[in-house]
C-alpha cells in the first residue's frame, strides 16, 4: 500500500493523472479483500494488484474510459456460475471495484496522500472516506476526506459537514474493524449517500527475538507480505544490518528487560527464536505482560511444557500461556530453517486475516 501511495504522490507532483482502483465490496471468496488497491498510470504502468486474471484485465480496460472522461466508475464482478467462465477465476464470490480519477489539478490530493503515507510510515492512525455514490460525482472530482484520530481533516466531502462530523465519531470503530466498508449516510437533503470508509494504519510490526538462521529466513518472507520487521539479538555479531537487509531495524539489546526498549502494542506480533530455552523463557515472560496480538515461540512441545510449568509456578495463568503459539507456525512438517520460516509467516498471515481458530 505504501508503494501505491508513493507512486500516486509522484504522479500528482509530476502533473500526471492516474487512476486509483479499490475493491469496495467483497462477498464470499474473491482474490483480494475490501480496501485492496492498485494504481494505474496514464502510460499503462500499474502498481499493486487486485487479484490478477481477467478481473484485473477488465479494470485496466475500463480505466481507458475513465482517463478519457475523467469521471469515476464502479465495476461489478460476480465470480460464480457462468460468470466464472467469463472471468477465468474460480473464486465463487462477488466483488465491486471503484475506479477513481486522480487529477493533478485537484490540489488537495497530493498533501492528503502525503499525510496518509506519513501516517503509515510513522505508526499513526486515521480513516479515509470517499463518496462512491455515482449521483454525487463531478468531472475529475470525487469528494474525499482523511480524518486523523486527533480529529484533524484533510480534504472534504463537498459540504457534507454533518457526515464528516459523524465520521469523526466513528474513527475508533473503523480502526477496530480493520477493513474498509461502504457506509450509508443521509446527506443534507435527507437522501442516502454511499461512502467507502477505510482505515489508514501502519504495517503491522513483527518483533523477532533472536538473530539466527531461522530469523534470516523469516525476515524476507515477512517483509514481502507486509510486516514491518524488527530483529533483536543480544550478540553484536548477530545483530548486524547486513544479515537482515529487509528489516526495518536490527537492534542489539540484552534480552533481560528488552520489552521496555521496543514499541510493542496491541497490533504487534512477537516471534521468539533465540538460541536457547533460558533466553526464550526470559523473552516470553516479558511478552506475556504486553498486549501483543500474537506471541509465538519456537521449540518442541516438551520444551514448551517445561517453560509453561515454570511460568505457572511464577504466577502466570492458564489464560496467559494460552496466548502463546508454541510450537510456533502452522504444522506443515517443516524441518529446515526455510520451511520453518514458511510455516511461521503463514501463521502470521492467518492471524492477521482474522482466521485464527478456523
Amino acid at each position: 500500500m505504501k508503494e501505491i501511495y508513493r507512486k500516486l504522490i509522484e504522479s500528482l507532483e509530476e502533473k500526471s493523472p492516474s487512476i486509483l482502483s479499490t475493491i469496495i465490496v467483497q462477498k464470499g471468496s474473491v482474490p483480494r479483500g475490501r480496501g485492496t488497491q492498485f494504481l494505474i498510470k496514464d502510460d499503462g504502468f500499474f502498481v499493486g494488484t487486485i487479484g490478477g486474471g481477467r478481473l484485473e484485465a477488465q479494470v485496466l480496460e475500463q480505466a481507458k474510459e475513465v482517463f478519457e472522461t475523467r469521471s469515476p466508475a464502479r465495476l461489478n464482478f460476480v465470480l460464480k456460475g457462468t460468470d466464472v467462465e467469463k472471468t477465468d477465476m474460480l473464486c465463487g464470490g462477488d466483488a465491486e471495484v471503484f475506479l477513481e480519477f486522480m487529477s493533478p489539478e485537484k490540489e488537495v490530493y497530493a498533501p492528503m496522500f502525503r499525510r496518509a503515507l506519513h501516517i503509515k510510515e510513522q505508526g499513526d492512525k486515521a480513516i479515509m472516506a470517499t463518496v462512491v455514490d455515482p449521483s454525487r460525482w463531478e468531472k475529475g472530482v470525487v469528494p474525499k476526506v482523511l480524518i486523523e484520530k486527533s480529529g484533524q481533516t484533510h480534504g472534504s466531502l463537498a459540504g457534507e459537514d454533518g457526515i464528516e462530523e459523524t465520521l469523526r465519531e466513528k474513527v475508533e470503530e473503523v480502526l477496530r474493524k480493520g477493513q474498509g466498508e461502504i457506509l450509508v449516510f443521509k446527506d443534507r437533503e435527507g437522501k442516502d449517500l454511499e461512502v467507502f470508509v477505510e482505515p489508514i494504519v501502519s504495517e503491522p510490526r513483527l518483533f523477532i527475538f533472536g538473530g539466527g538462521h531461522v530469523s534470516e529466513q523469516i525476515v524476507p518472507f515477512a517483509a514481502r507480505v507486509g510486516f514491518e520487521v524488527f530483529v533483536i539479538d543480544d550478540r553484536k555479531e548477530f545483530a548486524r544490518r547486513e544479515r537482515f537487509p529487509e528489516a526495518a531495524q536490527v537492534l542489539e539489546y540484552p534480552f533481560d528487560g528488552v520489552m521496555g526498549r521496543v514499541p510493542v502494542d496491541a497490533s504487534s506480533y512477537i516471534v521468539i527464536v533465540t538460541r536457547g530455552h533460558m533466553h526464550d523463557r526470559t523473552v516470553l515472560e516479558q511478552a506475556l505482560k504486553t498486549p501483543a496480538k500474537y506471541i509465538g515461540m519456537i521449540g518442541s512441545r516438551r520444551k514448551r511444557n517445561i517453560i509453561y510449568k515454570k511460568l505457572l509456578e511464577e504466577g502466570f495463568t492458564q489464560e496467559d500461556v494460552k496466548r502463546v503459539h508454541a510450537p510456533v507456525g502452522l504444522d506443515i512438517g517443516a524441518e529446515t530453517p526455510e520451511e520453518i520460516a514458511v510455516s511461521i509467516v503463514a501463521e502470521l498471515i492467518k492471524v492477521r486475516a482474522g482466521l485464527e481458530g478456523e
